[in-house]
């Protein structure tokens, strides 16, 4: 059995190393939990202008994964009886507004934590290092465009964890980084998870790079702590993995969530696509035998994911440091589940149908950011996307605008990219309740124009 375990840990380190460098990722970090036990390593290296070795104890910035740590304080608030999940924004954040005042009046905190509140969410600003930081950012928040009606659509929400990392601190009374340390980090013993640059800069730490460059600045704005700020090692994220997995207790056997509210985090709440559900931040797959319980992050040049599978004891994290990490995350990810479980992700295939089914999918669609054209060329229908101003700071120019993409069918209402930088990305087509296209979700959701 060891030797068996042995040669699959083999495997999956040749598999990593082999994809990271097809993919031109400069580093790379993986861990496995299973059965109890944790293997990691370290790939590549840490940054191109001043490259270290990566090694297992490397810290990389994990992103949007930091939401489920959010998640996990909001959870703890509740049990403690000063947060209602289906309360208003309002009966915390008095306050609290966005473009539309529906929406502002009725969001409630579930709405924010399941991704449901349907507002423009790509909005990043920098309101400096003050203890006032998250409050600036949400009083900024008064102008973000209503992308569909609260609650109707599920559409990944970054703004919506600024707004819940300023309601933790109002009913905390204590700074959000703070209260993690208290609440979380220090009773799991995850001593190598950091949230502030001044702590993180005296260890091996991995730098994000962008077309092969050193991606700056490195730092995320301290309001953003609650959205995508941790930095940590794999050991750390595996220990955080297990915890998530477990009773809800410390390794010292101290009480950090009650066992239901772990389990309330991982219930869906919301259906994405089909057998893909939401639940409290964490994303939920119930398509296969073993449901998968997940996170993805991305930062500047830096991309993660972690994937837990409670019922078999087993969870995978791995860490890149390249844009183009998202090919080795999903790639890695993919054969771990397939080597340790058996586990066999589908793959999308498209399926052939006539060109007036696709022309159906034909339009201009809209998002504060950028746009997506949908056309029919040749027979092939043909998408090309326009970035209409900077990302994620809206006062740099935009980036060129990618090639131009082939798309096409994969089931009713899903459609994938063909070729080009975005090759594989699936993209939903959402109705209205009329039976008319009313957005495409390409990663984030974008509004059809007529």
């Amino acid at each position: 059995m060891l030797e068996q375990e042995q040669s699959k840990w083999d495997q999956i380190c040749a598999y990593t190393d082999e994809i990271r460098l097809q993919y031109d990722v400069p580093g790379a970090a993986l861990g496995i939990l299973y059965n109890g036990e944790v293997k990691a390593a370290g790939f590549g290296i840490t940054n191109v202008d001043n490259p270290l070795e990566v090694t297992d104890h490397t810290l990389f910035q994990v992103g949007s994964i930091s939401k489920t740590f959010t998640g996990t304080l909001i959870m703890k608030l509740v049990e403690e009886g000063v947060i209602d999940l289906d309360a208003p924004v309002r009966t915390y954040l008095p306050e609290f507004k966005v473009a539309d005042e529906e929406a502002s009046e009725k969001v409630t905190v579930r709405h924010l934590m399941i991704h449901t509140s349907d507002w423009f969410g790509d909005y990043f600003l920098d309101t400096g290092a003050g203890d006032d930081a998250a409050a600036r950012y949400v009083e900024a928040m008064v102008d973000l465009e209503q992308l569909a009606p609260l609650g109707e659509v599920w559409s990944y929400n970054n703004a919506g964890f600024h707004v819940l990392g300023l309601i933790i601190e109002m009913v905390s009374g204590k700074s959000f980084q703070e209260l993690l340390r208290e609440t979380v980090l220090d009773p799991l013993g995850l001593q190598n998870t950091f949230l502030d640059p001044g702590d993180v800069i005296t260890y091996r730490f991995a730098t994000g790079h962008s077309d092969g460059k050193v991606a700056r600045p490195w730092p995320l704005p301290r309001a953003a702590y609650p959205v995508g700020g941790i930095v940590c090692d794999v050991y750390d994220l595996l220990a955080y993995a297990r915890f998530h997995m477990g009773e809800g207790t410390a390794p010292n056997g101290q009480r950090i969530l009650r066992k239901d509210s772990l389990s309330a985090m991982q219930t869906p709440n919301v259906t994405v696509w089909k057998g893909e559900k939401w639940g409290l931040t964490w994303a939920v797959d119930e398509t296969y035998e073993s449901r998968l319980v997940s996170h993805s992050g991305g930062t500047k040049g830096q991309i993660s994911r972690l994937v837990l599978v409670p019922e078999r004891d087993f969870a995978v994290a791995i860490f890149t440091n390249s844009e183009s990490g998202g090919q080795v995350t999903r790639a890695v990810v993919r054969k771990a589940l397939q080597l340790y479980l058996g586990i066999e992700l589908n793959v999308p295939e498209t399926v052939e149908v006539p060109e007036e089914e696709l022309a159906a999918f034909a339009g201009n669609y809209n998002r504060p950011y950028a746009d997506i054209f949908l056309g029919m060329l040749g027979g092939r229908l043909v998408g090309r996307m326009v970035e209409k101003m900077g990302f994620p700071d809206k006062d740099i120019p935009p980036q060129a605008a990618p090639p131009p993409f082939t798309v096409g069918l994969v089931e009713e209402d899903r459609l994938m990219v063909l070729d080009g930088p975005m090759k594989s990305s699936l993209i939903d087509v959402i109705r209205k309740e009329d039976g008319s296209i009313g957005w495409l979700r390409a990663g984030r959701l974008h509004k059809r124009i007529e």
